[in-house]
């Protein structure tokens, strides 16, 4: 089986790839491999989790979002092989190419934490990292009724890495508005130095923080769940020491990984990734292998925003190397966003560069919460994801 161009994944990145390719070059043979049958908008999780929309919302039927005359090849790869051209898939079939996407995601790595998986299933721990977990997580929340309530944040990378502070301050709202705040104590224990890495934005979020009187504790990192006691180890790297905290509710989020199939393949960087030219999405050694979001090597946030940035470059560049573009080299500049929601109404939207420098969108301070923007998160973002990244027009 061959192709002119394989797109390996079939989520955000894979099919906005795919449907820029359909109308930048209609004639083009463009296959995109993965098994799923149904299409998430994880961003809208975080508000399933805190109780403002049904989880439903963030779903679609694969087959109604794959972009027409697209062949959906229902498998997954198992191996790339970029000397061959070729990926070898579950069912054991080789595909050829001239052309190779990676947009195969990145893995939750739930069992990393011993006993996270067991608190989970037993209904110990939540989290908002999962289609049935985010809904529960709610569930915890609106019954919660005082005492300990611990969130966490692992080492980066992780998609979305906004999304755990974010679940942390709907929760302290909705424990206000049910009156059992007062008698509750929030943690939230991250593992990263700071509540957020651009400078820009981080005065703002530290006085939300202070604000909601939400205890943080940096450089604490998730190590073990201990379901039947109801506690939960960090390991404190300030004083290099490990700390047990007792919680009643626990919202935990996963480390997170390279995919197998990049890992292990002759075109991962030594952490796993994909590696790409961090401008031209482009691999060094094998310039027709191009990767783009969570997968990749690139050294931005994982988020559907910067895949958005991403993908018009990365089309640019394929074409180029199929012969059906002329022209310098496209260049993505690291651009990515973070809808920090900071309360029921209220939202900071931060975006930036490779630099950690503001890319605002907007003529007025992005740092400041606004409704305008929370309401962006809520109704506009989901419909430019679904009618317009998933249909090459964003």
């Amino acid at each position: 089986m061959h192709h002119r161009v394989l797109i390996v994944g079939g989520g955000a990145g894979g099919l906005t790839v795919a449907a820029r390719l359909r109308r930048a070059a209609p004639k083009l043979d463009v296959a995109v491999l993965d098994p799923a049958e149904t299409h998430y908008y994880q961003p809208l999780w975080t508000l399933v989790g805190g109780g403002v929309v049904p989880k439903e919302r963030s779903l679609r039927r694969q087959s109604d979002v794959m972009p027409k005359g697209v062949t959906w090849l229902r498998d997954s790869a198992v191996e790339l092989r970029p000397d061959e051209r070729a990926v070898v898939t579950a069912s054991g079939r080789r595909i050829t190419y001239d052309a190779l996407v990676v947009a195969c995601g990145i893995r939750l790595d739930w069992s990393a934490i011993p006993g996270l998986q067991e608190a989970l299933a037993t209904g110990a721990a939540h989290s908002i990292y999962g289609y049935e977990h985010a809904e529960r997580t709610w569930e915890a929340i609106r019954s919660f009724d005082g005492g300990t309530a611990v969130f966490t944040m692992p080492p980066p990378p992780i998609k979305c890495a906004g999304a755990p502070q974010k679940i942390v301050y709907l929760a302290d709202e909705a424990l206000r508005r049910r009156g059992v705040r007062e008698r509750s104590q929030i943690i939230y224990a991250t593992a990263t130095p700071g509540i957020f890495s651009v400078p820009h934005y981080a005065p703002a979020l530290q006085r939300v923080v202070a604000r909601k009187e939400i205890d943080a504790r940096y450089r604490h990192e998730l190590l073990s769940v201990r379901p039947d006691a109801r506690e939960a180890v960090f390991r404190d790297h300030a004083r290099e020491e490990d700390v047990v905290l007792a919680y009643d509710l626990l919202h935990a989020v996963p480390p997170q990984s390279p995919p197998d199939v990049v890992r292990d393949s002759p075109l991962a960087d030594s952490a796993g990734w994909l590696e790409v030219d961090r401008h031209t999405l482009q691999n060094s050694r094998h310039p027709e292998v191009l990767a783009l979001g969570d997968a990749s090597s690139l050294p931005t946030s994982k988020t559907a925003a910067a895949v958005r940035k991403q993908a018009p470059v990365l089309v640019h560049n394929l074409l180029r190397v199929l012969g059906e573009r002329d022209g310098v080299p496209a260049k993505y500049d690291g651009y990515a966003s973070c809808p920090l929601v900071t309360g029921y109404g209220k939202l900071i939207l931060a975006e930036f560069d490779y630099d950690l420098a503001p890319r605002e969108t907007f003529p007025f301070d992005q740092r400041r919460e606004r409704r305008s923007m929370y309401e962006l998160k809520r109704h506009g973002l989901p419909a430019l994801y679904w009618r317009g990244m998933l249909a090459g027009r964003a």
